[in-house]
């Protein structure tokens, strides 16, 4: 599922183009590379003696990754999955597939990696957009079920025709991945963007944190608040961000599976600090359904997991005590 483009200092002069000085001042400069993969734009940027060795490993990675997982790549184990309806996989999408079905469980199924009929329905998959009828709706969310995902080993199964669709967890694990690809060639400072989906690894060369922009849903050329981060996840999902209009009635992507409609509770944009992308990825999904009230108790009752800044319909933004001013200090 796509998310909103997160502005980061070392390439968004929105922030005042602090790259250049502080790469000036470390004495380092930064291998980057970008390639278009998952169906968006991404940015990889390391630094260090091996960072192109880095970047290249990580660029390959992502492009391993994004066979594996797509729906649509013939050769893939999602896509091979979905057409057998059981099949030994790989460990990468065992991984993806038990931390969906876990987040299933822990968000009483509002995060849902089975909701891709509805999707398409809306037109959300092709761009062929349009309202469906009740009853076409009906049909299909009789197909959406996160309980009939079932792992024994590394063999999944999935029960009564439902299929998968990784793309709302896919990016936040390969971010995550991006991670550890850089530990393992001795880099201790880089950043990633996939298609918005930002983590970093450590800090600046210079010392200085990661300072990631969020967009202002209300002006997509503006920023509301900065979160100055270290080895940190940070991934937003809004409903601004892929939507149509029609009978003068605006209608977003992120589709609640208990009625197939747009999520209508009360937030324009949800985003999620964590160390673990996979999960930050997963819920700033989950809490954009839930609304408010109910994300709220989630994160208290799941707090030593991850924070959030969150913007409801009337323009509150709601902070967690680590994200309790727009400009905020996090380590």
């Amino acid at each position: 599922m796509k998310k909103m483009v997160l502005a980061v200092c070392c390439c968004a002069a929105l922030l005042g183009g602090c790259g250049d000085r502080y790469e000036a001042k470390s004495g380092l400069m930064p291998y980057k590379e970008e390639i278009f993969a998952m169906d968006t734009f991404m940015d990889i940027t390391a630094y260090g003696d091996n960072a192109s060795t880095a970047v290249e490993a990580a660029s390959a990675e992502i492009q391993r990754l994004d066979e594996l997982l797509s729906v649509t790549g013939e050769s893939g184990d999602v896509y091979q999955l979905n057409q057998l309806g059981q099949r030994q996989v790989e460990a990468d999408t065992l991984a993806v597939i038990s931390r969906a079905v876990d987040v299933s469980k822990e968000t009483d199924g509002l995060f849902d990696c089975t909701i891709t009929p509805v999707m398409k329905l809306w037109g959300f998959r092709d761009g062929n957009f349009r309202v469906p009828s009740p009853e076409e709706l009906a049909e299909q969310l009789a197909k959406v079920d996160g309980s009939k995902v079932r792992i024994e080993g590394n063999t999944v199964t999935l029960l009564d025709g439902v299929t998968v669709d990784l793309g709302a967890i896919a990016k936040g694990y390969t971010s995550q991945r991006i991670m550890e690809v850089y530990r393992e060639n001795d880099v201790t400072s880089g950043i990633v963007s996939l298609g918005g989906n930002v983590q970093t690894l450590g800090r600046k060369p210079d010392g200085s944190l990661w300072r990631v922009a969020l967009e202002d849903p209300r002006n997509s050329e503006d920023y509301f608040g900065i979160l100055d981060v270290e080895n940190k996840a940070v991934i937003t999902s809004g409903g601004y961000q892929r939507n149509f209009t029609e009978n003068g009635k605006l209608y977003h992507h992120i589709i609640d599976p208990r009625t197939g409609y747009p999520a209508k509770n009360g937030f324009i944009s949800v985003t999620i600090v964590s160390e673990d992308g996979t999960l930050a990825d997963a819920l700033s999904t989950a809490l954009f359904i839930m609304g408010p009230e109910k994300a709220e108790a989630f994160w208290k009752e799941h707090k030593d997991l991850f924070d959030a800044v969150m913007m409801t319909k009337g323009l509150r933004d709601m902070y967690t005590p680590k994200t309790a001013d727009p400009m905020v200090l996090w380590t």
